[in-house]
């Protein structure tokens, strides 16, 4: 394990360890959950960066390009409320290499949280206290894909290509900083790409993972996309400034 690896393997136990600490000192729980907000993710940092892995249809023989990276742009950060974001972005693309068509499908992007493994297990989120996962997000690049992009959240279940997943809708139209807020209810369950013909109740207690995905492939559009991503939390209804993305039917959810 590279030394990096390792002190932030050690930090995290750490911090586990801290946090269970202060749950049991302070009688967390005889109150009742707290509704504050619970940030997931932040992408303001290098080391926030490192906390994703990146993957697209280039790693099995389509043409795609996939890039998450620090965002320092005075201009793309603007309204952000950060001085730095996280950018997704690259080129999506249909075609597969000669020798693969026919065999594979091009047409996807993606990046996801890394698993995080510490001395006493892997670390997880507890959503189950709120209702909302709230992504603050900057949609650019080929207006277009603006509706072929997916959040992903995986749980901690014994079948790990399952995958919760609902369409990001975006508002706003001219390049700027948005709030979007996703009912954890909403999200459909599918596996391997595929939509689960008997949904479940999500384990909400346990979220391992979360991502955003570009599936240009199912809607056949190709072009540049950039999104920007500045957090990623989970709030009750008190914290939502605007109407909550609402998908029910399962059909529309891949």
């Amino acid at each position: 394990m590279a030394l990096s690896n390792w002190a932030a393997y050690l930090n995290r136990s750490t911090k586990l360890l801290r946090d269970s600490s202060i749950k049991i000192l302070r009688m967390e729980g005889a109150d009742g959950p707290s509704r504050a907000p619970l940030t997931l993710f932040r992408l303001n940092s290098k080391q926030d960066i490192e906390q994703f892995a990146t993957g697209c249809d280039a790693d099995i023989g389509g043409m795609s390009t996939v890039h998450l990276e620090l965002d320092e742009s005075t201009e793309r950060n603007k309204g952000s409320g950060a001085t730095v974001t996280g950018r997704f972005w690259g080129e999506m693309r249909l075609d597969v290499r000669p020798e693969l068509q026919g065999r594979i499908r091009g047409g996807y992007t993606g990046f996801r949280s890394k698993p995080r493994p510490t001395l006493f297990g892997e670390m997880v989120d507890d959503v189950s206290s709120h209702q909302f996962l709230a992504l603050r997000l900057r949609l650019g690049g080929d207006p277009r894909l603006r509706n072929s992009y997916f959040v992903n959240l995986q749980t901690d279940g014994p079948i790990t290509t399952d995958l919760w997943q609902h369409r990001l809708y975006f508002q706003r139209n001219d390049g700027d900083w948005e709030d979007v807020f996703i009912p954890f209810e909403n999200f459909i369950l599918t596996n391997t790409g595929e939509l689960v013909q008997h949904q479940i109740t999500m384990m909400r207690e346990r979220i391992r993972t979360v991502g955003i995905s570009l599936l240009g492939g199912n809607s056949g559009v190709s072009g540049s996309y950039d999104l920007g991503i500045d957090s990623i939390r989970a709030v009750n209804e008190e914290d939502v400034s605007r109407p909550p993305s609402i998908e029910k039917d399962p059909s529309r959810g891949i």
